[in-house]
């Protein structure tokens, strides 16, 4: 079993969301290492913080799981869509996602500001410099760390 960190705007869509959704394709993916990560490394069951990106109080807001391998995502060839790239092709994807489903929210947001600095996390892509990725991994020694902080 692997772990995942994913990032999410919470007006775009929340953890409030996904619980009322129960199971969400999570689209809209358009980072190659990203994708990569979705494609080659995410099975199904694998953990995943769900955290809120861009907003007053960015941080891990709950938990979800990997419910699906990879597949296209379909947006990519939905001209109305935000997400359509006009270079995919049906019979050769670009872009893929993976079914993300809801486990649970936290007992309170676990922010940013609490996990910058901390010795334990200091080889979490989140908490360094530059790092942009709406999907990254996390050890499982980062995960049980993250969540000792609820």
């Amino acid at each position: 079993m692997r772990y995942w960190l994913m990032k999410s705007e919470p007006e775009e869509f929340s953890i409030d969301a996904l619980a009322k959704k129960k199971t969400e394709p999570w689209n809209g993916v358009r980072n190659y290492q990203a994708r990569n990560y979705m494609r080659d490394d995410m099975k199904i069951g694998d953990g995943v913080l769900f955290y809120h990106s861009n907003c007053d109080e960015p941080g891990v807001v709950g938990l979800a799981e990997i419910r699906s391998e990879a597949y296209p995502d379909p947006t990519q060839f939905d001209p109305k869509s935000d997400y359509y790239d006009a270079g995919s092709k049906r019979e050769e994807p670009r872009w893929l996602l993976v079914e993300v489903g809801y486990k649970r929210k936290l007992k309170r947001t676990i922010t940013l500001a609490e996990l910058k600095g901390k010795p334990e996390l200091e080889d979490l892509a989140l908490v360094k410099k530059g790092n942009r990725l709406s999907i990254m991994p996390v050890s499982k020694k980062e995960w049980d760390f993250i969540l000792s902080l609820e």
